[in-house]
């Protein structure tokens, strides 16, 4: 017959090889996590996100107070293109109904120069290139 206890290794040679195993698992996921973030884009989402939060204030400010008040005076409307409207006709109570479409012309705008600081504003910081591409 064996001695199962001389066979067992001490209590402190245990913990050590758990502790081992455990930070190597560890490594091993964190590793794999940071890799799905790379490879998933969240990277570049997450950027697109806070950087978008941020300028969207001040690029709306600047649409809204220094581009559409010359182009709604060349339209001829003292509100930017926000006053361009059409009058489709009375309808069966007597109001006008009327078609805002400078309101949408406007907010077009807005979303095209926000699209495009954001765009410039991460090729030029080079956040385009944290995402690692799929193979």
């Amino acid at each position: 017959m064996t001695d199962k206890t001389s066979k067992k290794s001490s209590p402190k040679t245990t913990a050590i090889v758990r502790a081992a195993a455990l930070k190597t698992r560890s490594t091993r996921h964190v590793n794999g996590f940071v890799t799905f973030i790379r490879t998933q884009g969240v990277v570049g989402l997450a950027v697109g996100l806070v950087l978008g939060g941020a300028v969207t204030v001040m690029v709306k400010s600047l649409i809204d107070n220094v581009v559409m008040p010359p182009i709604g005076f060349v339209l001829g409307s003292s509100e930017g293109l926000k006053g361009l409207t059409w009058n489709l006709g009375k309808t069966s109570v007597g109001d006008f109904a009327v078609l805002h479409y400078g309101v949408f012309l406007n907010d077009l705008i807005n979303f095209l120069v926000i699209a495009l600081v954001v765009y410039l504003v991460v090729h030029a910081l080079g956040f385009d290139r944290l995402d690692k591409k799929k193979e």
